[in-house]
Order: C-alpha cells, then structure tokens, then sequence
C-alpha cells in the first residue's frame, strides 16, 4: 500500500481557497452594503423633494375645502345661515352645530390641517380679520376649517 504524502505547494494552496473564499464573502456583503446605502441615499433625496412639493403646496388653497360651522354666540339659526353663505360661496360644509360655549365675542377661524392658505381663504370670504384665524392641528378630523361664529356675526358677511 502506498501513502501519498502531501507536498507543501498542496497545503499552500488548500489555505488559498480558504482565504479566498473569506475575502469573495467579504467583497459580497461590501458590494450589498453599498448598493443598499447608494439605494438609501436616492430614496432620501427624491423624499425630500416630495416633502418640499407638499410643503408648497401648504402655501395654497384648496380646491375644495370642507368646513365645520360652529354657532359661538347663541344666537338661534346663526349657524344655517353661514352654512348656506358658505355653499353659495362654493366652500362644502360638512358640518355644523354649536361651540363648546356661546360667549365667544370675536368669529374665528381654525385651521385643522396646517394648510393656513384654506382657513385664510373661508375668513376672507366671511369677512373676518386674518388675525383671528388659528391653527388647531387635528390629524382625525374629516375637515379642513372650522369656523366659530362669534357675538360680532352682524359685521360678517353673510
């Protein structure tokens, strides 16, 4: 029987192929690594585009903007008739009904979604002082404005 002996160049050349397929392995995950940041950075870049369109488009009025009509200063029937103001103006009022107290002596407007452009416009159309709208983020609300008719209803126009 005849035994083979292993010559060095063999052993050499078995801790090549080890080493080469540590250094293939690395140079794998390297090259998965920078396709995944290179995907990441182009992703992020056209995101921030994005945000800045909808950004921009903060600045703007809707085309269509719902709003909610709340009667703040008890007087009967002062809700319906800046309801029905507000539809002939081409506003769609989704809502109306009372405030959470009648004793509200200015009209204010509210903004719910962050886009003042809207709560700006429905206040221009009432006639109520820009300093009187505010913003009252609600992300659950179905609407876009509220508006809370005040004591001063009289001076609106309606």
């Amino acid at each position: 029987m005849k035994v083979k002996s292993r010559s060095k160049n063999q052993g050499l050349k078995s801790n090549f192929t080890g080493s080469n397929l540590i250094l293939n392995s690395i140079i794998l995950i390297l090259g998965v690594l920078i396709i995944f940041l290179t995907f990441s950075l182009f992703s992020r870049l056209a995101g921030s585009s994005a945000d800045r369109t909808k950004a921009d488009m903060k600045d703007k009025a809707s085309a269509v903007i719902q709003v909610e009509v709340l009667n703040g200063c008890g007087m009967l029937g002062v809700a319906d008739k800046f309801t029905d103001f507000l539809r002939k103006e081409k506003f769609d009022v989704v809502q109306m009904g009372n405030y959470i107290s009648f004793d509200i002596d200015k009209s204010l407007v509210i903004d719910r979604t962050g886009n003042r452009a809207n709560a700006e416009k429905v206040a221009s159309a009432l006639g109520i002082d820009s300093r009187n709208v505010i913003m009252q983020k609600n992300e659950d609300a179905f609407l876009d404005v509220s508006v809370v008719i005040g004591k001063d209803y009289k001076q609106l126009n309606h």
